[in-house]
This record gives structure tokens, C-alpha cells and sequence, in this order.
């Protein structure tokens, strides 16, 4: 229980979502703000919220076993008597009494392992608010590169359409004069009617993914801010894959919460075995009893008190064989609870992993696109002049024209993913807030 809550007390798993909590604004230009507003607006989170706010109830409702107990008893009732022997009359009365009982729990050892629970209950709950705050950030980092990448993808293919159109203009021209085959016009053509198609797909996914941005933060941005074009990526620190493995496999917000439920589930053990455990209990009760009867024309009153304090000691003998039941019960539900820390601690180590990789790969990628947008331009530019010169011709120039498009999109996508496996990766970890949020937005233009 005390690794449970030294991880949640981690400043940047607990600190930071008071900073983050705060009004959306109505057009979310960087990343900071989009994860501030989907902090705020967000369905999910706001149901890991109340799903945190009722599990922190579970503390005060196993206390409950441990604190004294006060009840408050009473009656009234008419009483109509009617008496043969050894004197013939008749009685008709009122009788009132009431009582309080006080129970003061000695021994329950079932309650108070129930309160150990309970604490850990709520461990569990927090690790499971921190996860779902860190999912939200994710998403909405997501979705705001998304939106990104669609922006660039779409800038990519209207200005393929411009060379294309261009393209196409000089091999009319081309095909007046008897220079060029018609064979090269319809190819232009076939590239310009693709980019015209391909520019009505690029603007319906630019509004798909607009709104589900709005979906995540309740609002649609105006404008989102770029990545620089300049921007350079370093490795993680530490720069071992194995380091931040190990972290994952301790420090995962996952894993906690497994962790918790794991040494509940141990805890229920110890609770059901305390179903054959001897109770003992403090109880003290105070009662009054009055009656008023008229008897045979007299009237008789009777008015009683008492009190009572001691010890009430209960022990179960025999329960039908169901109690043992319970206790197997429970050390099956151990078991699973031990498979499923394991299975979090792989799923950890497998994300962290796969988003170290997804930073390195991405460096490497991003350099190397880098340098083929380069050759992409210069490739463009010869098959240019040697159209013009007529070495090349006009597929050629197509192709080349296609492929520094393509290059540029693919680039920016290899930027997005990189940024998106830097947060994954410290969300493995455990430690995805502000400051890595901050970061981010410090690579914005």
C-alpha cells in the first residue's frame, strides 16, 4: 500500500490537473489550450470525475463499522381487555414506551480489514481519475494533429492540382505546336482530374476530423497553430529503452491501480476468513415503559425505567458450509488479481516499448524525409528544364511533381507521429501533465 501511494503522490501525475482545470476557451489555437478545454468539456473525463467522487465514498462507509451505533425504538398502542375471572370487568388503555440502544464495536476484525480496503479503494479510484486525465490529453493531442496533418494533406493536394493545371496548360500549348504527343495532354489531365478528386476527399476529412476535435473539447477552434518547419526532435531522456521499461512496469498509472486492486482483493481474503471470527460488541441501552389502565373503575398507572450496559460477545458455529465457500471465493479472485498486475505490467512495458520506438523511428524518419524533400525539389526542377529542353517528358515532370507532394505530406505526418509518440511515452511512464504539454507547444509556430 505504501508503493500505491508514493506513486500517486507523484507532483507531475497529481499536480498537475489543478493546473489543467480550467474554462475553455472558445477558440483553441495551441495544444495547451485544447487539452485545457477538453479537461473541462470532455464526456469521458467528466464520467471518470464522478466515478472518482463516488468511489471516494467508500472510505467514509467502511469507517462507519468502526464508530458506535445509536438507535431510537418506540411504540404506542390501545389495548382493549376484557376480564372474566376471578373479577368480571372491562379495561381499555393507552401504553407508551420507548428505548435507545448504543453499539460500540470491540472486536470486528471483518470491519476494520473492510476500512483497509476502503482506503485502498480510493488509491485505486485516483489512479484511475489520473489515467483518464492522461487518455483525455492524449486524445485531444490526437485530434488536434490530426486536424493538423488533414490542414497539410489538403494544402499538399490544391497545390499538386496547381502543377498539375499548370502542367497541363503547357502540354495543350505543347500538343498545338506539334511538340508533344496527345498522349502527353490526357496524362496531365488524368493528374489533374485525380487532384480535383483527391481535394474533395482531403476537405470532407478536414471537417471529420474538426469535429472530432469539437467531440473532445466541446468547441471548434478557429485556428490551430503549426508545427515550425524547422522543428528537430532529440531522444527521450534517459536515452535507454530498458529505463523507461522499468518505469512503466512500476510507475504506469495501469499498473497502480492494479496494484491496489491486487492487495484488496488480498485484504477480502482476511475479511471473509473473519466470518469465523468471535465479535464482540459494547451495548448499552435506556428505555421507558408507562401504562395508564382504569380497572374496574380505578385507575392504575405503571411506570417503568431501565438501563443496561455490557459486553455482547457473539460466536458462529455453523453457517451452512457458505462462509467457507466465500473464503475460496475470494482466493480465486487473488488469483486473478495477481494475472491481471502482470498483464498491466506487460501492456506497459509493450507501450513504452512501442512508444520509445515510435521516437526514435520517428527522428530517423523525419531526417530522412527531410533530405528527400530536398532531392524531391531538385528531381522536379531537372525534369523541368529537360521537358523544356526536350529530354524529359511530360509523365516524367508528373512524377516528379507527385512525388515532392507526397514527400511534403509524408513529413508532416512522420512530424505528428513523433510528437504524439513523445506523450505516449510519458504516458507509460506515468508522468504526462503540463510540462510536457508546455514542451510541446514550445515546437509551435
Amino acid at each position: 500500500m505504501r508503493t500505491v501511494r508514493r506513486l500517486l503522490r507523484r507532483p507531475a501525475v497529481a499536480g498537475a490537473l489543478c493546473a489543467l482545470l480550467v474554462s475553455p476557451v472558445p477558440a483553441a489555437s495551441d495544444l495547451l489550450s485544447v487539452t485545457r478545454a477538453a479537461l473541462a468539456n470532455d464526456a469521458q473525463f467528466q464520467s471518470a470525475r464522478a466515478q472518482r467522487s463516488a468511489s471516494a465514498e467508500k472510505l467514509p462507509q467502511a469507517r462507519a463499522g468502526l464508530l458506535p451505533s445509536l438507535s431510537l425504538s418506540g411504540t404506542t398502542q390501545w389495548n382493549d381487555v376484557s376480564v372474566s375471572r376471578p373479577l368480571e370487568g372491562d379495561s381499555r388503555y393507552n401504553s407508551h414506551n420507548f428505548s435507545f440502544q448504543l453499539t460500540q464495536p470491540l472486536f470486528r476484525w471483518a470491519n476494520w480489514v473492510q476500512y483497509e480496503q476502503g482506503k485502498l479503494q480510493v488509491l485505486a479510484a485516483d489512479a484511475l481519475f489520473e489515467q483518464a486525465r492522461q487518455d483525455v490529453i492524449l486524445r485531444a493531442a490526437q485530434a488536434y494533429f490530426d486536424l493538423l496533418y488533414a490542414q497539410d494533406a489538403l494544402e499538399s493536394i490544391v497545390a499538386q492540382k496547381g502543377a498539375a493545371s499548370e502542367q497541363l496548360e503547357l502540354a495543350r500549348k505543347s500538343f498545338e505546336v506539334g511538340t508533344v504527343t496527345i498522349t502527353d495532354v490526357h496524362e496531365a489531365q488524368s493528374r489533374f482530374d485525380l487532384a480535383g478528386a483527391q481535394e474533395i476527399a482531403a476537405r470532407s476529412d478536414i471537417e471529420v476530423k474538426r469535429h472530432a476535435l469539437a467531440l473532445i473539447t466541446g468547441s471548434t477552434p478557429d485556428t490551430l497553430r503549426r508545427l515550425r518547419p524547422d522543428v528537430t526532435f532529440s531522444l527521450p531522456v534517459p536515452a535507454r529503452m530498458e529505463d523507461w521499461v522499468e518505469r512503466a512496469q512500476s510507475e504506469s498509472l495501469a499498473v497502480t491501480a492494479q496494484l491496489a486492486n491486487q492487495e484488496i482483493a488480498g485484504r477480502e481474503v482476511e475479511r471473509q476468513r473473519a466470518g469465523h471470527y468471535p465479535t464482540v460488541d459494547l451495548v448499552a441501552t435506556y428505555g421507558q415503559n408507562k401504562t395508564v389502565v382504569t380497572f374496574a373503575g380505578t385507575p392504575l398507572s405503571n411506570e417503568s425505567e431501565t438501563g443496561t450496559i455490557g459486553v455482547q460477545v457473539a460466536v458462529p458455529l455453523f453457517q451452512g458450509l457458505g462462509q467457507e465457500s466465500r473464503v475460496r471465493e475470494s482466493a480465486y479472485l487473488l488469483d486473478r488479481a495477481h494475472a491481471e498486475v502482470d498483464l498491466a505490467r506487460r501492456n506497459a512495458t509493450l507501450l513504452a516499448r512501442q512508444s520509445y520506438l515510435g521516437v526514435a523511428n520517428g527522428i530517423a524518419q523525419t531526417a530522412a524525409l527531410r533530405a528527400a524533400l530536398v532531392s524531391s525539389q531538385s528531381s522536379l526542377d531537372a525534369n523541368k528544364l529537360g521537358y523544356e529542353v526536350g529530354v524529359r517528358i511530360n509523365i516524367d515532370v508528373l512524377n516528379a511533381q507527385q512525388q515532392l507532394y507526397v514527400t511534403r505530406r509524408d513529413l508532416a505526418r512522420a512530424l505528428y507521429d513523433t510528437v504524439l509518440a513523445q506523450l505516449r511515452l510519458k504516458a507509460a511512464a506515468g508522468q504526462l501533465g503540463e510540462p510536457e504539454i508546455d514542451a510541446v507547444n514550445a515546437l509551435l509556430e
